[in-house]
């Protein structure tokens, strides 16, 4: 083993010195373009543009994640326009075929596992190798575990942990490749620490080598198991149960993932200042966890931010923001058009909603007071246009439910629509179009959030709840609008009324006057916001941050 790749899969450039040290990247989901559909949403979008940006900063990275055939799922329309779930086989001409298959054991049964390579010059990212259950060698149950990205069944989701970390670790042994840093973009790639318990059999020495980041506070990202049944399935590979419970810490029924990522790791990081805070105070009971910093999210530039836009932000051209932004703003309402027959004015403020869509990001927030809303969609002077997009998780049916009831509010007026297929490129079509990027999660419950940077690259002002990065970018009425933080003590309903009723107030004595009043003022505040988060939230800082602060 040598910490030096086969030639064929070498980096195409030489290292930069300050980023030599070899590692190796493990996350289950990868948005590097619109014809690679391997994600399903934020976790992707972020590890995407990090590999985007190790690349240009030519760093000594490669990753490992999965070929997944049918990648999340197809977001289409029933026949009433409500969300329609689909799910069809992708092709990728583009991959290459390493030939490399071997076997890992999975429930006590051989599991073949075919590896494809993404070439860095295909999308200009770090050499991506794609792991792969779905071939003739396979039963029917083996070949289906990399078909959808987060399968709902607990036995496959394991599944594909392993296929991710235990594949990913039998692929390293196959390239005869040692990196001196494994680090896990969220637990889905724990069982990589037993793999390397198993070689080592020094707690010590895979916390030598083993990094973590940690993505949210939500008690469904922070998975838990019946520890029996992760050993049954084999998760733990080499590695007795009793000597699992030993070097983990676990002394119950039930295994916490997280916990043992960050009980074996030599330091975690969290993905924003205040998740930062949040993930300290969560974890710190438990005892025997690593140092938790924090590295904030950002994205790359390179890839989202639109040309003109970027030269207006350079020059400081304030007209041609404006004339830019109105052209950006035509092509989205054409394809809002083709998809709800709603016709959209460049002229109108427009707000855009558009990220996974979970309960408690609220994405129905605005709509609770109808009354409230009709008075500024129906505004004579100061009229103002709104646009949802994003995926819930299809058996989520409390996301299934806020998204079809935003289609049937839409269905009442010309000023509202619901897109479908929140996939990059529609991700980049309303990023580009949008006024206004609203973001209304409750407070600390959004680790970071990234999708109000790429807009805010595009001249999209971010008006947004006290969450995530934000904390970290706004300034109220220079680059931006945040709602302010409810007081901690107030119920439920009451947080989400104040929350509410203080976006209506801003809208009406901050933000509609000087959009249509005071347009140049506007311009200042498109230019605050991306100059603001080209020096601070643009990936190439948070790749630099990862190997001086956490590699």
């Amino acid at each position: 083993m040598s910490a030096i790749l086969p030639a064929r899969f070498k980096h195409p450039y030489k290292f930069n010195p300050a980023y030599s040290k070899p590692a190796v990247y493990f996350c289950m989901e990868y948005a590097l373009d619109q014809a690679l559909k391997i994600y399903s949403g934020g976790l992707g979008f972020l590890a995407g543009s990090h590999m985007r940006s190790a690349f240009e900063h030519k760093q000594n990275l490669i990753a490992i994640g999965i070929l997944w055939s049918y990648g999340y799922y197809d977001q289409i329309r029933n026949e009433d326009y409500t969300l329609g779930v689909q799910f069809k086989r992708k092709t990728y001409n583009f991959l290459e075929d390493t030939g490399i298959k071997f076997t890992i054991q999975i429930h006590g049964a051989p599991v073949w596992i075919k590896v494809m390579y993404l070439k860095p010059e295909t999308f200009g990212s770090v050499p991506t190798f794609l792991l792969t259950t779905d071939i003739p060698e396979n039963d029917h149950l083996a070949r289906s575990t990399t078909y959808k990205l987060y399968d709902s069944n607990p036995a496959a989701k394991i599944a594909q942990c392993m296929v991710l970390s235990i594949g990913g670790y039998k692929l390293l042994e196959e390239l005869g490749y040692e990196p001196e840093v494994f680090h896990l973009n969220e637990a889905h790639a724990l069982p990589v620490a037993f793999q390397l318990y198993g070689k080592y059999r020094s707690v010590e020495k895979v916390k030598e080598k083993m990094v973590f980041t940690t993505h949210t506070p939500e008690e469904a990202g922070n998975e838990k198991h019946v520890i029996n049944f992760l050993d049954s399935m084999g998760f733990f590979g080499p590695v007795e149960l009793d000597e699992v419970r030993r070097i983990t810490g676990m002394t119950g029924d039930i295994f916490n993932h997280t916990l043992a990522a960050l009980r074996l790791s030599r330091k975690a990081n969290a993905v924003s200042r205040l998740h930062g805070e949040v993930a300290r105070k969560m974890w710190e009971s438990y005892g025997q966890t690593c140092p938790i910093i924090h590295i904030t999210n950002t994205q790359n530039a390179k890839y989202w931010a639109d040309p003109a836009m970027e030269k207006a932000r350079l020059d400081g051209d304030k007209d041609l923001l404006i004339n830019r932004k109105k052209e950006l703003k035509k092509i989205l309402f054409a394809e809002v058009a083709d998809q709800t027959g709603t016709l959209m004015d460049p002229e109108k403020l427009t707000i855009v909603w558009a990220r996974r869509f979970a309960h408690y990001k609220r994405p129905d927030l605005i709509t609770r007071d109808i009354h409230d809303l009709k008075a500024i969609l129906e505004d004579s002077k100061k009229p103002v246009q709104i646009i949802w997009a994003g995926k819930p998780y299809p058996l989520d049916q409390q996301a299934v439910d806020l998204f079809n009831k935003l289609v049937k509010l839409s269905q009442s007026t010309n000023n509202l629509a619901v897109v479908t297929g929140y996939e990059l490129k529609l991700s980049k079509l309303l990023k580009d179009g949008a006024d206004i990027w609203l973001n209304t999660p409750i407070v600390t419950r959004e680790a970071s959030g990234t999708s109000g940077m790429t807009a805010g690259m595009n001249g999209a002002v971010n008006f947004s709840t006290d969450d995530g990065w934000v904390c970290e970018f706004a300034r109220h009425g220079k680059n931006s609008f945040v709602i302010p933080k409810a007081d901690a003590k107030l119920s439920d309903h009451d947080r989400d009324e104040h929350d509410r009723k203080s976006f209506f107030s801003i809208m009406e004595k901050e933000i509609l006057p000087l959009y249509y009043n005071k347009p140049s003022k506007w311009a200042d505040i498109m230019l605050e916001g991306m100059n603001d988060i080209h020096d601070y939230f643009e990936s190439g800082r948070m790749v630099e941050e990862y190997y001086k602060l956490l590699y």
